[in-house]
């Protein structure tokens, strides 16, 4: 957020998370900065860019057309779409049962080839970084970071929290060293 003081930009995000909105009109009130509480399938703006960062994976395979047919509809004309996605290495249909259940219900890791079927025909992918090898070191950061801090949080939370989530990001940084899980940051361009 602070790159819109720094380069003047105007900023409309969409969440439907309260607390994100409650957060982004508490601490960027003074910025060109409007976030709503809006499903993505409810835009029909145009933007020059849109960015959408650690979302895709919550979308469910049945909608990564619809996702994709947003973002087209949503850009103007040769602008750029960047998507930061954590995703799998093969195609799926479901996630973990255990991760589903008890950390994100309803989410799934996209495939490359899932997500270059979902913009075929709407968007042009101009860059694809896979960052993956570095993100089993982001997990174990969290991690660390998680532990250290458990001293303060645990006041609102219990003993159960504490091992579901330390077990789900050794969990995921050890599927991310072997090579289960990426990370990438993918260009889009707008077709025609």
């Amino acid at each position: 957020m602070l790159k819109a003081r720094k380069y003047g930009v105007s900023v409309h995000g969409i969440t439907v998370s309260q607390e994100q909105v409650r957060y982004a009109d508490q601490f960027y009130k003074d910025l060109d900065i409007k976030i709503e509480l809006k499903d993505y399938r409810d835009l029909t703006e145009k933007f020059d860019r849109i960015v959408s960062i650690g979302m895709f994976e919550h979308v469910g395979c049945k909608n990564y057309r619809t996702f994709m047919k947003v973002v087209h509809g949503c850009l103007k004309q040769d602008s750029l779409f960047l998507l930061h996605t954590i995703a799998g290495n093969r195609s799926v249909n479901s996630t973990d049962p255990w991760i589903n259940e008890y950390i994100f219900p309803n989410s799934m890791l996209p495939s490359a080839k899932q997500i270059s079927a979902a913009a075929e025909g709407l968007l042009v992918l101009e860059d694809w970084h896979s960052f993956g090898q570095y993100y089993d070191q982001t997990l174990m950061a969290w991690y660390r970071n998680f532990i250290k801090n458990w001293n303060k949080l645990k006041a609102s939370y219990d003993e159960i929290f504490y091992r579901m989530w330390t077990y789900y990001l050794l969990l995921c940084a050890a599927a991310s060293g072997q090579e289960g899980i990426n990370c990438g940051r993918l260009c889009f361009q707008k077709k025609g």
